[in-house]
């Protein structure tokens, strides 16, 4: 099946000013389809539009919004099973993993309808006689969002459904890598009865339309999940202008070992972390800090489940890895091997690519030992099926490890002291903890984000979300006189 896109533009499918061809990571024979790039005329004519429909959304009420919310909702969760494959076959994870990805993100929507439903002010007395304090939340008007290819239906959800939820309109870039997922969603959104121009998809190279959309003076608001460079120059553009900013970067995420841990769960629980999604997931555990008493023997069994897992074509049943998305994250995912390799770590098993029935991205999963928290591989994201041990004499030299770092998205521990838990949560400088769980893998009604270098702005997803997608108006009201 040979798929064409175009842009959704102010309520119209559009062509492009060109196309590019987007082509299966599990097998490079396939061409999935051409998929229009949109143009600096056309996001113009998508934040005008933007701009007049938000008013109209925000004044249709919050039954509207509930009831347009829920209906996204519920087409993603009754067609996630098709839409599921054709994120796999392009993005490259398992097909219960793409389908799962699309059944969440309609979760996303109905739980955000639900919100819609439920913003409720606050009243104050005034410390003044005769006066009324009226708080309340109001939408921040045109909100730019701007997101990544390894969640291509799910990332762009937890920003879109709260945008609409609250009131807002949304002009949307997502990932040239995986435009036809982002599209199938897009189509779901734009079936609604909604203002015309409330919601635009526009697809594009970052450094272009991307770069344009977030420079836009029509912009009040960018959330935005990818690298911390891009992040950090998003950040410097919207504070030109005072825009808000929410931004959802780079990670180096620890899992620390203890050795009163239950090694068969702590291995599968790092196994899982590191290399499911082949570690394209900001949530990876790249950072295994393990307990000198259980260190070997860790180790012996990490490398072992690592070398069992079935890596394969994305759409093939029994699958647990897939490729990796593209020939260029493929050779940077070697080139670290590389880096790891030069800086004397001890390569235990992987390191390389797979050949497979077709010919696709393929890399085995990667464990280096005796490695130290200074070498480039314990400092940067590498986004790859690859993890990095250390060994660590106690505890609090291995916390001091785990927060050695510019980042902080999660982190986990595995450890049957409940006293050493709760010192982990109080003291591990990461925004979402797991303790005896894999690091990846959150809930969509609470808050995530991270610290550091990992998150700048509000938290996504829960009620927090709120703080991002709306203003807060504090009315003072006196009455006026004698009744």
């Amino acid at each position: 099946m040979n798929i064409e896109t175009r842009n959704y533009v102010a309520g119209e499918w559009v062509d492009g000013k060109n196309h590019v061809e987007n082509t299966n990571p599990s097998d490079l024979s396939d061409i999935i389809g051409r998929h229009a790039q949109a143009d600096n005329a056309q996001l113009n004519s998508a934040i005008e539009a933007a701009r007049s429909a938000q008013k109209k959304w925000w004044d249709a009420g919050i039954q509207k919004r509930h009831d347009v919310l829920m209906a996204i909702g519920t087409a993603l969760m009754a067609q996630s099973a098709d839409i599921g494959a054709l994120l796999s076959r392009e993005e490259g994870k398992p097909l219960a993993e793409g389908k799962g990805e699309v059944y969440r993100a309609g979760q996303f929507f109905t739980y955000f309808a639900a919100e819609s439903l439920r913003q409720i002010g606050d009243f104050a007395q005034s410390v003044r006689p005769e006066i009324d304090i009226d708080v309340r939340r109001e939408p921040v008007g045109v909100i730019g969002i701007v997101s990544p290819w390894n969640f291509p239906v799910a990332t762009p959800a937890w920003k879109i459904a709260p945008a609409l939820a609250f009131g807002n309109a949304v002009v949307w870039k997502p990932a040239n890598l995986t435009p036809a997922s982002s599209t199938a969603m897009a189509r779901i959104i734009s079936e609604q009865d909604i203002p015309k121009g409330l919601f635009s998809m526009l697809c594009g190279a970052g450094s272009e339309i991307g770069q344009a959309l977030v420079d836009h003076s029509g912009i009040d608001a960018i959330s935005f999940t990818g690298s911390v460079p891009v992040g950090r120059g998003i950040a410097a553009s919207a504070m030109s202008r005072m825009a808000k900013v929410q931004l959802e970067m780079g990670s180096k995420n620890p899992m620390i070992i203890m050795d009163d841990a239950d090694i068969d769960l702590a291995v599968a629980h790092s196994a899982n972390a590191a290399f499911g999604g082949s570690g394209q997931k900001c949530t990876a555990a790249s950072r295994l800090i393990v307990h000198e008493k259980v260190h070997d023997e860790f180790v012996s069994k990490l490398s072992a489940a690592a070398e069992n897992l079935k890596v394969g074509h994305a759409l093939e049943e029994g699958t647990q890895i897939g490729p990796v998305v593209s020939a260029a994250q493929l050779q940077g995912n070697l080139d670290y091997v590389a880096k790891g390799k030069a800086a004397g770590a001890e390569l235990i098993c992987g390191g390389g690519t797979l050949d497979r029935p077709t010919k696709g991205h393929y890399m085995a999963p990667t464990v280096f030992a005796n490695t130290t928290n200074d070498m480039v591989i314990n400092r940067e994201e590498m986004f790859a099926p690859i993890t990095c041990v250390m060994k660590a004499g106690n505890y609090e030299d291995a916390l001091a490890i785990a927060n050695d770092s510019e980042f902080g998205l999660t982190a986990g521990i595995m450890t049957k002291s409940l006293a050493r838990a709760k010192h982990f949560q109080s003291n591990m400088r990461a925004g979402t903890l797991m303790v005896n769980l894999p690091t990846a893998g959150t809930d969509y009604h609470v808050p995530f984000g991270g610290r550091g270098a990992s998150s700048f702005g509000p938290r996504e997803q829960g009620q927090y979300a709120a703080e991002f997608y709306t203003i807060v108006k504090t009315a003072y009201v006196h009455g006026g006189g004698a009744i």
